[in-house]
């Protein structure tokens, strides 16, 4: 196979199918090792490697890291695990030849690629997947312009009789930014503020700089072509002296629900009734409106779905999913108004938060049974299962204090690697700490004291570390259930947790405030997002009519249907 060099454009490499449907490219796929690199319309335009290995297709998220401008090195790295590249080409290059596989879950090797047929048309995002030289290299050609201000009308435009055969006519530039990269991406400079500094530097061929023309927006949507209007279409044009008519200015983009301000803190009021913050039943991108449990198609596209997601990306959608569960963000006036106070956190330890208790609960107990069944629904090699245990304590590393502090998503995670029918897999548990040690080491001896820690209420709560606290064992506390241990232990465990629960409603508005610092300039993926929701996982897990059932009782049968599952993988001796 002939792999492209570093410095090419990707875009123009045959393996590249531009922006493409998960369908369609699962359909190109037809033998293991076959393999094509695509756009994914659900990441805006980020780069998706799709493989086909032992009968299934697996889709992976090629992450970008953005570096500081410097001479001599890229602006970009991109990397699917560990190990980061230059760029995409030199990524596939050494995956391709070398046989390696593209996941240590996995396993899949990429060897022949699937050669696009039809030419491609850049994307607007696909651009800010490439080296930035050649943008730099178009704004700087200052002989496409004046000295005279008036000549920065060809900016962004091909010049008669000075363009070069197979240069670009009209230069693209980035301005996507993915919240869910592993890094926050530096925030690019508007485009008006490049043509300003463009006016400055080409004032200073003057002894003095000439008149500035009239300002408006450099951002401008073309002429109506009977298509509305996308982020693609913004190019960059410099105004012409005719100003700008009064009050006009570019519309900003909304910002999403979660980095939307909150009213200032108010004093306890009367509730008015219980409030709920559970996501609303809309119809499901994933699943009909009847479901049976535990459907195969929806389970492939489920585990296709989190594949595409490395840790931090999960956690942080996670992390807003949770927020939302708890009424930490997202909280309107009218529930505000209903609840008497500003937040789901003061909310669940008051008399009146009974039906936000058992919403959490719920959410908990889901959560741990969706955990053991991805671990448990792995009927293939061990390794394999294996695999599945090293994601769920690297997900739990990436929710832990001091890195995304999602604390309940933690305690899920937790629950589901210590249920009885996961910690009996002997095999498997061996051969994690057989292959994948690091994992196996961070989970006895950093994972699970911070678990038992945070349970008995003596585990970290500063709101500098931690987004959303553990508001488990209050919650249970508050339900009625009885604490374990002997009795003098429970006693201080008692007054440790009450005290907790009142630091931590006290602690609210910090701890909405750290949440929105982790989620600002995320951008989550709305299938994953809605896959984290409990409405979701509850029909999953019980279908469409299973799920209207007693707590209790859905919850002994699935308990009966995970120890089913683990007999099967491991019989006893």
């Amino acid at each position: 196979m002939q792999v492209p060099q570093d410095g090419e454009d990707f875009a123009s490499q045959p393996w590249y199918h531009g922006p493409l449907s998960r369908q369609k490219a699962e359909a190109l796929l037809r033998q293991d090792g076959d393999f094509l690199v695509r756009a994914s319309g659900s990441r805006g335009g980020h780069p998706v490697i799709s493989c086909r290995w032992r009968g299934s297709v697996l889709h992976f998220e090629v992450l970008r890291v953005a570096l500081r401008p410097r001479p001599g090195r890229p602006t970009a790295l991109f990397q699917l695990e560990d190990e980061r590249f230059p760029s995409l080409p030199a990524l596939i290059r050494s995956y391709v030849t070398g046989q390696r596989p593209l996941t240590q879950a996995t396993g899949a090797i990429a060897s022949r690629p699937v050669m696009r047929q039809e030419p491609i048309q850049r994307s607007f995002s696909e651009d800010t997947l490439l080296d930035s030289s050649t943008r730099t290299e178009l704004l700087r050609a200052r002989k496409w312009s004046d000295s005279q201000p008036a000549g920065l009308e060809h900016v962004g435009q091909s010049r008669e009789g000075h363009s070069e055969p197979g240069a670009s006519t009209v230069p693209t530039f980035a301005l996507r930014c993915m919240g869910s990269d592993p890094v926050l991406l530096k925030t690019l400079a508007p485009l008006g503020s490049i043509t300003d500094s463009l006016r400055a530097s080409d004032g200073q061929l003057h002894a003095k700089a000439p008149t500035k023309p009239h300002r408006m927006s450099s951002l401008v949507l073309p002429d109506a072509s009977g298509q509305p209007p996308t982020y693609c279409e913004l190019v960059l044009r410099v105004p012409s002296a005719q100003g700008t008519p009064p009050g006009h200015r570019c519309p900003e983009p909304e910002a999403p629900w979660w980095e939307a301000q909150e009213e200032e803190e108010r004093c306890f009021a009367r509730p008015q009734a219980e409030v709920s913050f559970c996501h609303p039943d809309n119809p499901s991108s994933l699943m009909g409106p009847q479901n049976r449990p535990l459907e195969p198609k929806v389970l492939h596209t489920l585990r296709g779905l989190f594949l595409e997601h490395h840790p931090g990306s999960t956690a942080l959608h996670l992390l807003l999913a949770d927020c939302q569960a708890a009424g930490l963000l997202g909280v309107t006036k009218d529930q505000r108004d209903a609840m008497g106070v500003a937040s789901g956190l003061e909310l669940l330890t008051l008399p009146h938060g009974h039906r936000l208790r058992s919403e959490l609960l719920e959410r908990h107990e889901v959560l741990v049974l969706a955990g053991a069944l991805a671990v448990l629904g792995c009927t293939g090699p061990l390794e394999e299962r294996a695999a599945a245990l090293r994601g769920l304590v690297e997900l739990a590393l990436a929710l832990r204090p001091g890195a995304v502090g999602d604390l309940p998503g933690l305690a899920a995670v937790m629950g589901a690697l210590l249920m009885p029918q996961v910690s009996r897999l002997e095999h498997t548990w061996r051969q994690l700490r057989r292959n994948h040690t690091e994992a196996a080491v961070a989970f006895e001896q950093e994972l699970k004291p911070l678990m038992r820690a945070l349970d008995e209420g003596a585990g970290p709560c500063n709101p500098g570390e931690v987004a959303l606290p553990h508001v488990a064992p209050v919650v249970r506390l508050l339900e009625g259930e009885e604490l374990p241990g002997p009795l003098d232990k429970s006693c201080e465990q008692l007054l440790r947790t009450l005290q907790g629960a009142r630091q931590m409603a006290q602690d609210a508005p910090k701890f909405r405030k750290a949440a929105a610092q982790r989620l600002q300039g995320f951008r989550p993926n709305p299938e994953l997002q809605e896959a984290l929701t409990t409405n979701f996982v509850r029909r999953l897990l019980w279908g469409s009519r299973g799920e209207g059932a007693p707590r209790a009782n859905r919850l002994e049968k699935f308990q009966h249907v995970l120890s089913v599952l683990s007999q099967r993988l491991e019989p006893d001796c």
